[in-house]
């Protein structure tokens, strides 16, 4: 390469390099600042919340990784500080096309910040299936982040209830546990009409975690069961 030419390419290399490291600081601060409200919302309420921190990259991926503009509009439960929805933007889904469900008011007014195209529900997720009849077989994929181990039976069939009232039939819903197993029972998944399929065990993740996939049986929901 000649001398005129690395001279004209040096300053767009300071230039790319400067505004990675901008990028790179910006990233860095938004984290933690997620991170700090995460945590102040998980020590008033840490039975609600379930995790002392947002979910890493690693485990957003994994959740994501089936989602795709056509299965627009997108569900998703417990959003937190948007970790996995900021994910599901990326992989290029319109945020007018997001349904963000979420019980505490404090990420709710962040979530309506970072994405106010969305539609934002400041709601228990368990009433979902008694108010929100706009979105009957509509959604395409449903995402959720609630910790459902520390839920009653009643209050897990409350959540199916809603979302796959909510889905189209192909619809999944997705979800993940720090256990072993899906935090869903077996005899409600059976019940129900539903099935459990692990996708993936994510290590880089604090605590390491799973995914699990939730779909019907054969096109079957029992989601009249009382």
């Amino acid at each position: 390469m000649t001398l005129s030419k690395t001279l004209s390419i040096a300053p767009l290399l300071l230039w790319t390099k400067a505004a990675s490291e901008g990028l790179n600081r910006l990233a860095r601060r938004n984290i933690l600042a997620d991170s700090v409200l995460f945590l102040k919302t998980w020590r008033q309420n840490p039975g609600k919340v379930g995790a002392i921190l947002p979910s890493w990259p690693a485990l957003s991926s994994a959740i994501t990784r089936e989602i795709g503009t056509e299965h627009a509009p997108i569900l998703e439960l417990g959003c937190g500080t948007g970790v996995f929805t900021r994910r599901i933007v990326k992989k290029g889904v319109a945020t007018h096309d997001l349904v963000l469900v979420e019980t505490d008011p404090r990420f709710a007014s962040h979530l309506q910040a970072k994405f106010p195209s969305a539609r934002i529900l400041c709601s228990d997720a368990c009433q979902l299936y008694l108010q929100e009849s706009s979105l009957e077989s509509t959604i395409g994929a449903a995402v959720c982040g609630l910790p459902l181990l520390n839920m009653s039976t009643r209050q897990q069939w409350r959540i199916l209830h809603g979302v796959f009232c909510a889905l189209r039939s192909t619809g999944a819903l997705y979800l993940f546990s720090y256990g072993m197993r899906c935090p869903i029972p077996g005899r409600l998944l059976d019940r129900l009409g539903l099935r459990a399929q692990k996708m993936e065990t994510v290590l880089l993740n604090a605590p390491p975690a799973r995914v699990w996939k939730i779909t019907r049986r054969h096109g079957k929901w029992l989601g009249n069961m009382k």
